[in-house]
């Protein structure tokens, strides 16, 4: 099977196993989704994460997914933006606050993959990858 979005993939991962209330989930490893993923974790959004080395030359990623105190999933939504068909590109003055600064959007820019935050003070646009919140 051919992957067309790998990030979609990864969202999608995410959230199917949040809504399942599974304490982890694994993923197929590429550096994009480990970069994603190590801006979920600093932002707090998963506890931690591990990459599995499967065999010499593939490997994967296992996020520990977190839960509030009544087991609730600390994601509550995740929203892709840019897809391989139509690519969003936005300069740092005009990347949204995801839900008034409660929630983060990942950009890849050419300083790596950044949350909304980092791309105003460092000043850089970007592909506008995901809402996150």
């Amino acid at each position: 099977m051919v992957m067309t979005d790998p990030i979609a993939d990864l969202l999608t991962r995410i959230r199917n196993a949040c809504m399942a209330e599974h304490k982890e989930v694994e993923i197929n490893h590429s550096k994009m989704k480990e970069e994603v993923t190590s801006i979920l974790k600093k932002e707090g959004f998963i506890a931690d994460y591990t990459i599995k080395e499967i065999t010499a030359n593939k490997k994967s990623l296992v996020l520990f997914l977190r839960y509030g105190e009544k087991n609730e999933s600390l994601i509550s939504g995740l929203k892709r933006v840019s897809k391989p068909g139509r690519r969003i590109y936005k300069s740092y003055k005009d990347i949204p606050r995801v839900l008034n600064g409660y929630g983060v959007a990942i950009v890849s820019t050419s300083h790596g993959v950044l949350t909304d935050k980092d791309c105003r003070v460092n000043k850089v646009g970007g592909e506008l990858l995901c809402y996150i919140w």
